[in-house]
């Protein structure tokens, strides 16, 4: 990043920080990532506000803030690998990056797939892999996962993604409750699935299939 990109992205962190409490390596995460290369030029002028903004397909970049609190909750800092259902402008994934030996990220819309691997080239961002498919498949190759984060809102988690998680493993999701959203997470201990309610949350919803 240029100087007057990183004196924005580390004010944008330290606002996240000043909203919800955060780890100092999640908080340099957020400061380390160019939020504007993941917008629509368009839009530069609000990429280092505390806001979501469409990216287009009807897909949005989340808020930094929310970003920031699903990867706290992931307790991610200093994992191997982390599987990401719903890639969208990659913004995520690269905050993750900066966190995580290696991110696997998937993304339904062939059109976001192709910007997120440009803009990760861009940015020389080495360890951040992204397939295109349905992410409710999962990513079974390079299974099992410390770490599995949804950016999409569930119905219900399929088992084939409990089955891709490391015992001992955590899977963060935004998870349809009635009329409610509410982030929650899951620790897998042997056959059992601990299950906790965090906050409520607003997400676009995962969709079926590949749109190409």
């Amino acid at each position: 990043m240029d100087k007057i990109a990183s004196t924005k992205a580390a004010r944008l962190a330290q606002e996240c920080a000043r909203r919800f409490p955060l780890s100092k390596e999640v908080q340099n995460a957020l400061a380390s990532t160019n939020r504007e290369v993941f917008v629509h030029s368009g839009l530069a002028h609000n990429a280092y506000t505390i806001d979501a903004l469409p990216i287009g397909s009807s897909q949005f970049i989340s808020s930094p803030l929310t970003v920031a609190k699903m990867t706290e909750y992931l307790e991610c800092v200093g994992v191997d690998r982390v599987l990401e259902v719903g890639c969208g402008s990659g913004y995520q994934a690269a905050v993750l990056s900066h966190l995580v030996r290696g991110v696997f990220t998937i993304e339904r819309i062939e059109s976001l797939v192709l910007q997120a691997k440009q803009r990760f080239r861009s940015l020389g961002i080495s360890n951040v892999h992204v397939r295109l498919d349905d992410g409710q498949n999962g990513w079974i190759q390079y299974a099992p996962y410390d770490r599995i984060i949804f950016s999409a809102t569930a119905k219900e988690i399929p088992l084939k993604l409990f089955n891709q998680l490391k015992d001992g493993g955590i899977l963060v999701a935004p998870m349809q409750k009635k009329d409610t959203q509410v982030i929650t997470r899951f620790r897998k201990n042997g056959s059992k699935i601990s299950v906790e309610e965090l906050e409520k949350c607003d997400f676009v919803p995962v969709l079926n299939g590949v749109e190409k």
